[in-house]
């Protein structure tokens, strides 16, 4: 069954007449599209893939299951994509209402003449979360070329080297290979690493910092998601102790990851591993969220969510503690579920690795 299939299929359980998919990462899923503007308009029985004159030559190469149109200026979007709804007949349409701005809502609420339009909320992405083999296939090289990537920038980890020059080489390894890097790259060190989500800085790495690294590679439309601490010269007790419990949590989550197991338990089981140290309380985000199409793809592993583990599923599992004034430990790997347990996609290393090496 075809992407698009999966679609009209869904359309017809959820008694949806048409459609208009906006959001970039749907339209691509379902047309096999790489570009950056378009629109589908499907209902149970067709679908026109719909985009601007940039892309008329691409999208008659890269789109195959359904026909194409696109309009150049002086026509405005919302007056082409009236056109093909009119032609329809459509008189009741959907949109994603996860994705649609107040401002684009009005401006097809004037276009649409005689259109009713209705808010529809998770239509594609619980159909993107159960991924296909090929799709498993691309992203499990996103995350063999993340792997490829620590290990080249292991060398450089030193105290002198500052932060930014770190991303900067982890940015410049995935462009020499075809891929870009999935999210601006976090190299965080000392204090800067309990921030979760820090940026890198001209700060300059010293002897006893932790140093967080996350990192992914955008390969041929599939992403990875990887992190890993490490410490620059010789641990302390402390920090031996922290990243242990860390480690722990994330190892027993990968455990208790099957088919058919609630994502909210698999959360649960990494916060009951920090309690056990009274780390807890410094793990303040969800242990993981969906990984394809998107850095942060369909589906989270948190507290509050109501997913709940099924094959073909590609999940980050991720605990982290974050300590003001002292700093941060993350660890993070790509996994699929698979029909009795998991596959992990990522290899590098977790034991605490110190730098650097060899001295």
């Amino acid at each position: 069954m075809t992407n698009l299939q999966k679609l009209q299929q869904a359309l017809r359980e959820r008694e949806i007449a048409a459609v208009l998919l906006s959001n970039i990462a749907n339209v691509q899923w379902v047309s096999g599209f790489s570009g950056s503007s378009a629109w589908v308009l499907a209902t149970p029985a067709d679908a026109v893939f719909l985009t601007d004159s940039r892309y008329t030559v691409q999208a008659k190469t890269e789109v195959k299951d359904m026909p194409s149109d696109s309009y150049a200026s002086p026509v405005l979007s919302a007056q082409f994509l009236a056109r093909h709804i009119e032609g329809r007949g459509i008189r009741l349409l959907g949109f994603e209402s996860d994705s649609v701005t107040v401002s684009t809502l009005k401006e097809w609420e004037a276009a649409f003449q005689g259109v009713q339009l209705t808010p529809v909320a998770e239509l594609v992405g619980p159909l993107r979360m159960v991924k296909s083999a090929e799709e498993i296939e691309g992203i499990r090289k996103a995350c063999a070329l993340a792997d490829q990537c620590f290990d080249n920038v292991r060398r450089i980890l030193r105290p002198g080297v500052s932060e930014l020059e770190v991303a900067i080489e982890i940015e410049f390894f995935f462009r020499k290979r075809g891929a870009t890097a999935a999210f601006p790259v976090i190299a965080a060190s000392g204090e800067n690493s309990a921030k979760p989500h820090g940026t890198a800085t001209e700060k300059v790495i010293e002897e006893g910092d932790f140093l967080t690294l996350d990192f992914g590679a955008c390969l041929n439309g599939f992403n990875s998601d990887i992190t890993r601490t490490v410490v620059i010269g010789e641990p302390s007790t402390r920090q031996r102790e922290v990243y242990g419990q860390v480690l722990q949590a994330q190892l027993a989550s990968l455990e208790a990851m099957k088919p058919g197991i609630p994502a909210k338990e698999v959360d649960a089981v990494a916060r009951r591993v920090l309690a056990e140290a009274d780390l807890a309380g410094y793990f303040g985000h969800g242990l993981g969220h969906g990984l394809g199409m998107l850095v942060h793809d369909f589906g989270r592993l948190a507290p509050t969510s109501e997913h709940v583990l099924a094959p073909g599923q590609v999940w980050t599992v991720e605990p982290g503690v974050y300590i003001e004034g002292f700093g941060g430990v993350r660890i993070e790997d790509d996994v699929v579920v698979t029909e009795s347990g998991i596959e992990t996609l990522t290899h590098s290393p977790k034991d605490l690795l110190t730098f650097p090496e060899g001295r």
